[in-house]
């Protein structure tokens, strides 16, 4: 496994670490996402030995590689509805503003699937 991958992927368990420790919905959403969202770049990497560094070059990236392989394709729609949270965490303003608790542990559970369905997929580069 490339160097940077393995930065990409520990960037991804720091994430979902601090996303299961907070008891701030917002930031355990936003959290969720990043950790699916390094995971990803971590994947790209890999495959590609390119930096995807924007979102909108991460999902579609993400989703161009993993087309096709049964394994991993559903991944997507995680990171498509998960960066929804991060936006609601970092620009939505009044009553709509704050994730609910039950989305935002639903989030710390499947970014945990998100994340160790990269590193499976990846482990037979090692």
């Amino acid at each position: 496994m490339k160097l940077e991958t393995e930065r990409y992927l520990a960037k991804a368990d720091e994430c979902q670490a601090n996303a299961a420790r907070t008891t701030i919905t917002n930031d355990a959403g936003r959290s969720a996402y990043l950790a699916a969202f390094h995971a990803a770049q971590a994947l790209i990497f890999e495959y590609t030995g390119k930096v995807a560094k924007t979102h909108h070059g991460v999902h579609s990236e993400f989703s161009r590689l993993t087309m096709g392989k049964p394994e991993l394709d559903s991944l997507y729609v995680f990171l498509s509805n998960a960066y929804n949270l991060k936006a609601v965490a970092d620009y939505e303003t009044g009553p709509d503003s704050n994730i609910l608790p039950e989305r935002a542990a639903a989030a710390i559970v499947e970014a945990g699937k998100f994340v160790a369905a990269i590193r499976r997929d990846l482990a037979p580069s090692l």
